[in-house]
């Protein structure tokens, strides 16, 4: 992947240097060279890659995939984004309540408080919702603000990421025409 410590498959990053030297005032989080707590993933096959374009969907349930995009999230300053939906989804898998407790409360102060550097962009019903839950958290309390996230990353983000140079740099064939097979 591309988080560095796994060092399954590498990716020219053309266009996060090219931002980097743009904005030389951004914090040192966001020019972080190794990706934290990167999903373990094996190298995707060259038909996985394909697969990615077919649907965001297919890509995000694809951990490799999901690496590659939020990569490029973080060339676009969004990778908040990749991790609130991780963080949620990790958290519905949990069935002890408090750990449930304490992982909503990390949750809501990382990515819904509106004091966090890492907060998304949620509409304020989501937010009342949201705060209405959070008096008895559940592992599916920000499932209405994962929606509003994970359709924002579909329609803005993923666009842009399959025209990016981080994804046609694995697509097989990528010429910059579409080879038919």
């Amino acid at each position: 992947c591309l988080c560095g410590s796994c060092k399954n498959f590498t990716v020219r990053n053309e266009e996060e240097r090219w931002r980097r030297s743009r904005r030389k005032k951004i914090s040192q989080d966001t020019k972080m060279e190794i990706i934290p707590n990167c999903e373990a993933c094996t190298k995707p096959s060259p038909e996985e890659i394909q697969m990615w374009s077919q649907s965001f969907e297919k890509l995000m349930r694809n951990p490799a995939g999901r690496n590659v995009f939020r990569e490029f999230l973080r060339t676009e300053y969004s990778e908040d984004n990749m991790l609130f939906w991780l963080a949620c989804e990790d958290l519905k898998k949990e069935h002890n309540k408090n750990v449930v407790e304490e992982k909503a409360r990390s949750i809501y102060e990382d990515y819904i408080s509106i004091l966090s550097p890492k907060e998304v962009s949620l509409d304020a019903r989501v937010r009342e919702v949201i705060n209405k839950k959070m008096q008895d958290p559940t592992p599916h309390s920000f499932e209405d603000a994962q929606l509003q996230i994970y359709t924002l990353m579909h329609r803005d983000s993923y666009p842009r990421f399959l025209s990016s140079n981080i994804y046609k740099s694995l697509a097989p064939g990528s010429s910059g025409t579409k080879s038919e097979s």
